[in-house]
């Protein structure tokens, strides 16, 4: 079994998002209570052309561990290959593969959830890797294609038949995306009937949730992401549910701006961007998911669509927190 999942515990994973969960943001998450990290997807390919872009993503510090490399692709042979590229490179704690993602273009290439479809291609690939490599291999899928072929219950059975040492399931199928409902009686289903860890992920966006989900579902982790891009506090305010049945104090708006202009100086000293422009550039989405849920987001998230500078962005924080305590 895998380490962190023995002596009853109940660990809470970051779950990897392209284009948020590099190593910044893991960094973040880490010291607010996030137990397992997984990087952003990567592709195999890629990283058999020796991709400088493409290895970047695979980055990670010692901090974080235990950490997970997550690949896509479709070719069990050169994901293996892959694979083995990486753990030279970074020592990973362990190798997940991408069943899930339900983006077209990685779709279109026979990647992410198109392989819920092709259960003999999965298991080629899921079975290659997990004979290849010498540390553990663990797998995300969604729980199907669409609502007619709700497969999670197969694809699970042939996962472990095929060495994956855990198991996080979207509830969602990919014909769903990100709306609708997160479908947990398939999760728990899985749970039951699953002979190595499930991990649920989907609509988890509080400690009394997290805790549902846990003690009706059966699930022995959660893997959360969309609220943690907006709220990375959900980790420590679940632990604290978790331990105490009690909802820790709302996050001040001095310690949320705070971390929105940590997280930027951090993202400039990292150097993965290139120069300040393009770093705030990119930030901007960040930015933009950190604004949910603060009063006058809209405004907010219109100063964040132009911010081009760290200056600028400690003005806006200046600016917002000024009025926000004139207001109270």
């Amino acid at each position: 079994m895998l380490p962190w999942f023995r002596n009853d515990s109940f660990p809470l994973y970051l779950a990897p998002m392209a284009g948020v969960t590099d190593v910044v943001f893991r960094t973040l998450c880490k010291e607010l209570g996030a137990d397992v990290m997984v990087t952003e997807f990567v592709s195999a390919e890629g990283i058999l052309k020796r991709d400088d872009r493409t290895r970047k993503y695979t980055e990670f510090n010692d901090d974080q561990r235990p950490v997970g490399v997550q690949l896509f692709g479709a070719n069990g042979t050169n994901m293996a290959e892959a694979a083995k590229k990486i753990i030279d490179w970074k020592q990973p704690d362990f190798i997940d593969i991408n069943f899930g993602c339900p983006v077209n273009k990685v779709v279109s290439k026979n990647g992410g959830s198109s392989l819920l479809k092709d259960c003999p291609l999965l298991a080629d690939v899921a079975g290659t890797i997990a004979r290849e490599v010498s540390i553990p291999v663990t797998a995300k899928i969604r729980i199907g294609w669409d609502e007619r072929s709700i497969n999670a219950l197969t694809v699970v059975k042939t996962l472990e038949d095929c060495g994956m040492q855990a198991i996080a399931i979207h509830g969602r199928t990919r014909s769903q995306g990100y709306s609708g409902e997160a479908n947990w009686d398939v999760i728990a289903a899985c749970a039951q009937a699953a002979s190595v860890p499930i991990i649920g992920n989907g609509d988890l966006d509080s400690g009394a949730i997290i805790q549902h989900r846990r003690d009706t579902a059966g699930v022995d982790a959660v893997m959360i992401g969309r609220h943690a891009m907006a709220h990375p506090w959900i980790f420590q305010e679940a632990k604290h549910f978790l331990r105490t049945g009690q909802e820790l104090p709302p996050v001040s708006m001095e310690d949320r701006w705070a971390l929105i202009i940590r997280h930027a100086r951090m993202a400039l000293a990292s150097n993965r961007y290139g120069d300040e422009r393009h770093t705030m550039q990119a930030m901007r989405s960040r930015l933009m998911a950190y604004s949910r849920g603060l009063p006058a987001g809209k405004r907010l998230r219109q100063r964040f669509a132009q911010v081009a500078s760290l200056l600028e962005l400690e003005g806006i924080a200046e600016d917002y927190l000024d009025h926000h305590r004139q207001a109270a």
